[in-house]
């Protein structure tokens, strides 16, 4: 078998093309460049490097066997990363999700009910379409999806719903309606956090005519909804935020009516992940069932 460490200078030789820049990129002396590089040939058994007086170039087999070097050092790193990854989520229960809302009553039980779990929350939300790859690469034990995952390697088990309100100034006259359609809520301007997920497409696709005016910052967000009349958007989980700092605002919270404002979120996990993930999932199932309903 070929020293992983002879495959990197072949590798390095081909970027850089000559021994002093090898040597130095890979911090050794030029003499073992050289040793290494005769030692591969004599592994391989066939001549990849043309010699020439005060020059050294690959061979068209040489070419070949840097092309080739690179994949199998991909291939290691490959396999590198998806033991460890793999080692990590048995010891750890990381989670992703596509929406801010199911990561907010995790984080609120993670404090109290999950304390022991060792729960790593990737607040970093993703594109529904990356859940199965990231569940196969075992970048998560379990992602919070807005979509009901069934193949042969991922299930999913529903969590609850997270439903949408409108907060207007209490002067309006949408804010003494029971409840408002999207279509109600035409050609408004609203404020909005930045990273809202999947929740971003249904605002934005619902509402005729609508400005979003989106903010980066959460500091800044709260104190432009306190002090302006812009409407903004929370849900049900809101009001169990632990960072909730719309409490003190005047504006009125609305239900908003449409079916597009309610969203089903699933856990979804591998098969092989059901045994660890379990006792989260039910917890976070049953807090949101008595929280949220």
């Amino acid at each position: 078998m070929i020293d992983n460490y002879l495959l990197e200078e072949l590798i390095t030789f081909k970027k850089y093309g000559t021994l002093a820049a090898t040597a130095q990129h890979l911090l050794v002396t030029q003499p073992t460049v050289t040793r290494g590089m005769q030692k591969l040939e004599d592994e391989l058994g066939v001549q990849i490097f043309d010699r020439q007086p005060n020059r050294i170039t690959l061979t068209k087999t040489g070419e070949l066997a840097a092309k080739e070097a690179q994949k199998v050092i991909d291939r290691n790193n490959q396999l590198i990363e998806t033991v460890q990854k793999y080692d990590y989520n048995h010891k750890n229960i990381k989670v992703g999700s596509v929406a801010p809302g199911p990561l907010i009553l995790l984080k609120k039980l993670q404090s109290s009910k999950l304390a022991d779990a060792n729960l790593d929350l990737d607040h970093k939300l993703m594109d529904t379409k990356d859940v199965s790859g990231k569940l196969l690469n075992h970048d998560y034990s379990f992602i919070l999806t807005n979509q009901e995952l069934m193949t042969d390697e991922i299930e999913s088990l529903y969590i609850g719903t997270e439903r949408l309100s409108v907060n207007l100034n209490q002067f309006t006259l949408l804010a003494n309606k029971k409840s408002v359609s999207f279509n109600d809520l035409k050609g408004l301007s609203f404020i909005v956090l930045s990273d809202i997920g999947v929740w971003k497409k249904v605002a934005e696709g619902k509402i005729p005519d609508a400005k979003f005016l989106y903010q980066e910052q959460r500091e800044a967000f709260s104190e432009i909804t306190k002090y302006s009349d812009f409407p903004y958007f929370t849900t049900n989980i809101s009001k169990i935020d632990p960072d909730d700092t719309f409490s003190d605002h005047d504006q009125i919270n609305v239900p908003i009516s449409d079916e597009a404002s309610k969203m089903d979120f699933y856990a979804a996990y591998l098969k092989t992940n059901k045994r660890q993930v379990a006792p989260v999932l039910k917890t976070m199932s049953t807090s949101w069932s008595k929280c949220l309903s």
